[in-house]
């Protein structure tokens, strides 16, 4: 039995048996049940975020926040927290030849460990997101429900839509998946909570520790701010807010993102890296031509897909459109976006279901060519770029490792390549891995 039910089952049993004063005790049993009654009151200008991180606070907080909503964010870092709740508000830089400034107000913090507040907190929210990467979805599921079970007491009719606004297909079966096995079998899901995907498409650089340091909650941005998202995932009224771009068929625009912008960003970082490892930013691998010409090539192949996926939703034009203005975003100097950043953790980018092997099988689906998509994905094998710091990513340095002693093995366990469709993929991407092989050892020398 939740807490506050027992207490006011308390209070009306102790009002009850008073003989003292019965006036004055149910002054006292009103008063509690008026508060407990707005203590659980959905606050509809409310957004409650699990993520404080890039996207949570450059992108979700910002396009709520600065368009009149209460913004409360759910995160692991205390530090931040503290911060965020001292100070109330948060600054994102938007990095163009001009920067500028933007004052997210009206913002508080939870810490995630706080199990009570995080329920209430859902329990009483218009709106929430979740923003914390794939990995930890899975951590923040137990609070999500809880407070999904509170609001049913408390709330009984109202539902909640949830954005998930992660960079993964297939992000509503997920986390619908996840939240059925933490909440009770007669619970009406279907009725009471909205799963809303998104296509995000706003890219937000690590920040350096110096920034860090000077500013915590500082955050640079580029000037896109456009949230794509699934129209008929919401149970509730869409919020009025301009830059929301709802979708019908959202299948289609996350594929869109997947096999384009990150298909496009990966290759550039991939095959940038191949020709120039001592290049920092990806800004300035885009003045190598050939690697600007083949990231444009390898994208509109993808595009090509996508119209013949599906013909309803995009044009050739269109398409062609869409990867020219990437090619402009990702060469913007001011971001400063690195390699490292954009290329990191191969296992996640070169898995089955991601913009390489996810474009690959769509176009052994459409019966459409791939040559250039697989031969980008190959680059990747050679990807050993470091961070800021002098530092490789770990789990790509042991990749990297297993791969080169024993290819098909570690494609199989570590990428799940396991189907006999993927067994002829994973044939001609070892018959390009050594081509390239061939090739580095010449260029190097070694």
């Amino acid at each position: 039995m939740e807490l506050c039910q027992v207490a006011l089952r308390v209070s009306i049993w102790e009002a009850l048996i008073s003989k003292r004063n019965p006036a004055k005790n149910e002054i006292k049993l009103n008063r509690f049940m008026t508060l407990t009654k707005s203590r659980y009151q959905v606050e509809s200008n409310k957004i409650v975020i699990f993520g404080a991180g890039r996207i949570g606070r450059s992108f979700i907080g910002q396009l709520f926040g600065c368009n009149g909503y209460k913004v409360e964010f759910v995160d692991i870092n205390s530090e931040i927290v503290k911060v965020l709740n001292k100070k109330g508000s948060y600054r994102i830089i938007i990095r163009r030849e001009k920067d500028e400034e933007i004052i997210v107000p009206n913002v508080h913090a939870i810490d995630a460990s706080d199990e009570k507040k995080v329920a209430e907190a859902v329990a009483t929210a218009g709106i929430m997101a979740i923003s914390v990467g794939r990995n930890a979805v899975g951590k923040v599921i137990p609070g999500i429900a809880s407070g999904l079970k509170l609001r049913y007491v408390h709330c009984h009719d109202s539902p909640l839509d949830i954005i998930l606004a992660e960079n993964m297909r297939s992000a509503k079966e997920f986390v619908q998946r996840l939240l059925r096995e933490k909440l009770p079998e007669n619970y009406p899901f279907e009725k009471l909570v909205g799963l809303v995907e998104t296509s995000i498409g706003k890219m937000v650089p690590i920040m350096t520790q110096a920034e860090l340091e000077k500013d915590p909650l500082l955050i640079f941005a580029e000037p896109y701010n456009t949230l794509i998202l699934d129209r008929r995932g919401f149970k509730s009224a869409i919020p009025d807010i301009k830059e929301l771009a709802p979708k019908d068929n959202m299948k289609a625009w996350v594929d869109r993102k997947a096999f384009i912008h990150n298909l496009g960003h990966a290759t550039a970082a991939y095959f940038g890296f191949y020709k120039h490892p001592e290049i920092t930013y990806l800004s300035e691998i885009f003045n190598d031509r050939e690697v600007c010409d083949f990231t444009r090539e390898v994208m509109l192949q993808s595009a090509d897909l996508l119209c013949h996926a599906y013909p309803q939703e995009f044009t050739k034009a269109d398409l062609e459109s869409h990867a020219d203005d990437l090619i402009y975003r990702f060469r913007n100097k001011a971001l400063r976006d690195t390699v490292f950043r954009v290329g990191q953790d191969l296992i996640r980018k070169l898995g089955p279901d991601d913009r390489f092997m996810g474009a690959i099988h769509l176009a052994i689906k459409v019966v459409k060519p791939y040559d250039k998509i697989i031969k980008a994905m190959t680059y990747g094998f050679y990807f050993k770029a470091r961070d800021e710091a002098g530092r490789y990513y770990e789990p790509d340095v042991k990749f990297l490792t297993e791969l080169s002693k024993d290819f098909e093995l570690t494609l199989t366990q570590h990428l799940g390549l396991n189907t006999p469709e993927d067994q002829k993929i994973i044939t001609e991407l070892f018959g390009l891995y050594k081509k390239l092989s061939k090739a580095d050892q010449y260029r190097t020398g070694v």
